[in-house]
């Protein structure tokens, strides 16, 4: 019963609908216990971004030294996630959230590290490929709109897309850098497969993200002529 108040309390301000929900949580509602309580949430939020920063330098070592460092940017990657997931959690955990400032600032460093692993790729890409980059980044920008946008109709957060979610993203990342170090120049398809996959996601929650609105505002002019009435 406590734990399930605890889950309650650290995920009440969003949704969670992805694959890996249960364990992500389960991981997460564990961690927040074991966090020094000298680190903030702004500090984990530095961590994630610092995360990010570690997957471009490992795009950077494989493009001039050897592609078998990518492997450094599955670390890089679990950072990302620790500091990324842990950083709004713990404060609700402590009963200390700062909602808007921690949303702001949540979105605004998620774009950040979005820009950072999309740069990393087009240093390690080869020629045309490093159009992937700009792709993956432009798309992942729209995705991110559309969870901002779903927000301001439904009032409902929810940072994932169907059954996948940022976490599932970067575990799809990681098993790319793996089978890159290993056999070499299959980066570029799986990039490209990635990108075909966030396209179709996106315009498939375009079109739901406008029903939501359609249906929003016939609510509302419904509210609207009712009150007229009334009056």
């Amino acid at each position: 019963m406590e734990e399930s108040k605890t889950l309650k309390r650290i995920f009440q301000d969003r949704k969670r609908t992805n694959v890996l929900k249960s364990a992500e949580q389960a991981t997460i509602s564990y961690l927040v216990k074991k966090v020094p309580s000298f680190i903030t949430s702004n500090m984990l939020t530095f961590l994630g971004t610092v995360g990010s920063v570690i997957v471009l330098i490992s795009f950077i070592l494989a493009a001039y030294i050897s592609k078998e460092y990518l492997v450094i940017g599955v670390a890089g990657l679990a950072i990302n996630w620790l500091g990324d997931s842990l950083d709004g959690r713990i404060a609700y955990f402590r009963n200390t959230p700062r909602k808007w400032f921690g949303f702001s600032l949540d979105i605004i460093m998620d774009w950040v590290s979005t820009v950072l692993i999309g740069m990393g790729y087009m240093v390690y890409a080869r020629n045309q490929y490093e159009l992937i980059a700009f792709v993956f980044v432009a798309l992942y920008g729209w995705a991110m709109i559309i969870s901002q946008l779903r927000y301001k109709i439904t009032d409902i957060y929810s940072i994932d897309s169907g059954l996948v979610g940022p976490t599932e993203v970067r575990v799809i990342l990681s098993l790319i850098f793996i089978m890159e170090a290993s056999f070499g120049h299959l980066i570029e398809y799986f990039a490209g497969v990635m990108c075909l996959v966030l396209f179709i996601i996106n315009i498939i929650d375009t079109r739901k993200l406008l029903k939501l609105g359609d249906t929003r505002d016939d609510a509302e002019r419904a509210a609207k002529l009712a009150k007229e009435k009334a009056v």
